[in-house]
């Protein structure tokens, strides 16, 4: 597995080649300017990934002790927060999901992603981003089995309101990352023809099966591999950021809860984009180990929030009197991870009367625990600030360098 120093027998991680096709736009000519058409004449070329199931993983010695020292970490986060009985588990998925989506420059406050979740908020990004909360749980469900079948549901999870038609199969036409609409022909990178597409998916899945490569190697190349295929016509970013999750659950690295590994690629999406290039030349250490520091930073902003969820709680406790047996401690557990509610939500989630409900949420509000928004008579809303407040400055720091 270490190659400090270059063998004879040492293989290469292989580099990708190009293949020519003939290329026809979709876009009426008389939509675009002539030196447009003019560029994009002729064929173009786009990637062939070469097979990778039983290639022989050479890292230097460096890289796999940082991903080895990460996944202690991973470990150790996972163990801490296993142990505990508030949902901290549901509210770092969503912080994860947010944070891949930003990376997709999909973004979105806090509230609005909790109203969104409720059906009250119609807003794209907000939706989209819910939407990757459910690609993000699909992933973490199935991942006791990494199939096709797997990659499918996670996508169709993500995609199937917004963009039901490209959802439940690999693309039947040729993508490209970069440049403009007409044509691949001078876009930074495109991807494999979409004839290759199922026989590179087979081959990556079959790699995925491996157990002789570490558990964080293993999800940094599957992830690096998955986004060169590009097996989809959109969402692919945030599917492969998805099947990272998927990897470690399935290799038992995580348990528990969903470390936020986009919060900290977020810090440098530069350095995460470049790290993809290098691998497609054929330098596998630059993504392991970007997904290595991208772990550390993720860790330590995850126990920040986690941090404040808990100052929230305790505040919270000693602001309220009431039988430990009442529900309104029900609630306050349910409002750090769902921070907006209505009186429907909590009825159906806590499975007790509305006049429990409406007596519970007075009292909250009296404490400052909550805060009614809605200004609404029926349908009415109500906010745990602290929690959102935790849950913006959580994205704030992931969206920061250094």
């Amino acid at each position: 597995m270490s190659s400090d120093s270059p063998s004879k027998h040492a293989q290469r991680w292989p580099e990708l080649t190009s293949e020519p096709h003939p290329w026809i736009s979709s876009i009426p000519d008389d939509l675009v300017s002539r030196s447009v058409r003019e560029r994009h004449a002729g064929p173009y070329r786009s990637a062939v990934t070469p097979a990778i199931a039983t290639i022989e993983v050479e890292l230097p010695s460096k890289t796999l002790a940082l991903a080895d020292e990460a996944s202690t970490e991973i470990a150790r986060f996972d163990a801490e927060l296993g142990a505990e009985v508030a949902p901290f588990a549901a509210i770092l998925l969503r912080s994860e999901s947010a944070s891949s989506s930003r990376i997709e420059n999909l973004t979105s406050s806090a509230r609005a992603i909790a109203l969104a979740e409720l059906g009250s908020d119609k807003r794209q990004n907000a939706a989209e981003i819910v939407a990757n909360v459910h690609a993000m749980k699909a992933a973490i469900d199935l991942s006791d089995r990494i199939d096709e079948k797997a990659v499918l549901a996670m996508h169709s999870a993500l995609l199937i309101d917004h963009q039901p038609k490209i959802v439940g199969r690999w693309r039947d036409q040729q993508v490209w990352i970069g440049g403009n609409d007409y044509g691949p022909h001078q876009a930074a990178f495109v991807p494999p023809h979409q004839d290759r597409v199922p026989a590179a998916m087979a081959d990556l899945i079959e790699f995925s099966r491996r157990r002789d490569i570490p558990v964080l190697v293993h999800a940094a190349l599957i992830h690096a591999q998955f986004e060169t295929i590009h097996p989809f016509p959109d969402g692919n970013g945030r599917t492969g950021r998805a099947l990272i999750h998927a990897i470690l659950r399935h290799r038992g690295l995580t348990r528990n809860v969903t470390i936020p590994v986009s919060a900290g690629l977020l810090t440098d999406t530069d350095g995460y984009f470049d790290a993809l290039t290098a691998y497609r030349r054929g330098d596998p250490a630059a993504i392991v180990t970007l997904t290595a520091e991208a772990t550390f930073t993720a860790i330590t902003n995850g126990r920040l929030l986690v941090a404040d969820l808990k100052a929230a709680r305790e505040r919270w406790s000693e602001q309220i009197e009431a039988r430990r047996d009442a529900v309104i401690w029900r609630i306050m557990e349910l409002l750090l991870r769902q921070p907006v509610v209505d009186t429907a939500l909590l009825e159906r989630e806590l499975e007790v009367s509305p006049a429990n409900v409406s007596r519970a949420l007075a009292q909250l509000a009296s404490a400052g625990v909550i805060k009614e928004f809605s200004d609404k008579k029926r349908n009415r809303l109500w906010q745990a600030p602290e929690v959102l407040s935790a849950l913006d400055e959580f994205a704030a720091r992931a969206g920061r360098r250094g």
